[in-house]
């Protein structure tokens, strides 16, 4: 076979079509890809919890990157360890007493597999409540009491950039933070340092596999270090601009099956 590759895995948006499956084409040029000896991984900002039923559909058997870097662990080797870098408390606290001068829906604050909603809200809730997590409602400043993994500010879009810009004003040292894209207009807060290229690495040094043998997929915001950092930075068709602009590829959409097309073509697997 060639040489090794690492394939790193973006899930919403990239690996997984707007219906939030993987599609039956993607899933035959991953499992060729693996047949031959290249390794798949998940590189996801989502939780385990909620990202653990596609690792397991794939049967990978490689680490998982979560909360954007956050949380890198080995779902099938123990021994491995886990590394969880959350913020601190006390800077989680600061961030809510400041939101409290601005307008926002709501404050989450994930630990590992425990969610902390500043204010009820039934519809986030459901949304949250995939791998069926500890759940606490009530003001965060009194209710979260250990260092959070990462931290999402619920607001409205022409709230995004003010909140964005205070963070960055008095907490660039110590958070980075990102926003999604709609339909929901979020501020995601992870520790200054991570994103998901740091668990990429992790991997691809435990795997054994250079920088210029890992192919990356990405479509959004969170993804831009990885495509990066990857010798080969793929966006998908249907990413934002900024992440096609620094892209090294560029495939087609999520809905197409960009990663199945790519994927089969640079590694001449014939499996289309």
């Amino acid at each position: 076979m060639a040489e090794k590759h690492l394939i790193a895995l973006d899930l919403d948006g990239t690996l997984l079509k707007d219906d939030k499956t993987i599609s039956d084409k993607t899933k035959m040029v991953i499992q060729k890809a693996r047949e031959v000896g290249h390794e798949v991984m998940i590189s996801t900002g989502r939780p385990y919890r909620s990202s653990e039923m596609y690792y397991h559909e794939l049967n990978l058997n490689t680490p998982i990157v979560n909360f954007n870097g956050a949380f890198v662990h080995h779902p099938k080797k123990s021994e491995w360890g886990a590394f969880h870098s959350p913020l601190s408390v006390d800077v989680a606290k600061d961030i809510v007493e400041a939101c409290s001068g601005f307008t926002f829906h709501n404050i989450i604050a994930e630990v590992i597999d425990e969610v902390y909603f500043h204010y009820h809200d039934e519809k986030l809730i459901e949304i949250f409540h995939m791998g069926n997590p500890q759940v606490t409602t009530g003001d965060l400043r009194n209710f979260l009491n250990d260092s959070p993994t990462s931290m999402l500010i619920h607001t409205d879009e022409e709230h995004v950039d003010t909140i964005r810009q205070h963070l960055s004003d008095v907490h660039a040292e110590v958070i980075d933070h990102r926003s999604w894209a709609a339909p929901f207009h979020v501020i995601e807060i992870i520790k200054h340092g991570l994103n998901k290229a740091v668990g990429v690495k992790k991997a691809a040094d435990y795997l054994q596999i250079p920088q210029d043998r890992i192919i990356a997929f990405g479509d959004e915001d969170n993804d831009l270090e990885m495509l990066e950092y990857a010798r080969y930075g793929v966006a998908m068709g249907n990413g934002i601009d900024s992440v096609k602009s620094i892209a090294k590829d560029i495939t087609l959409t999520n809905e197409e099956d960009g990663v199945a097309v790519y994927l089969n073509e640079l590694l001449n697997l014939k499996a289309l």
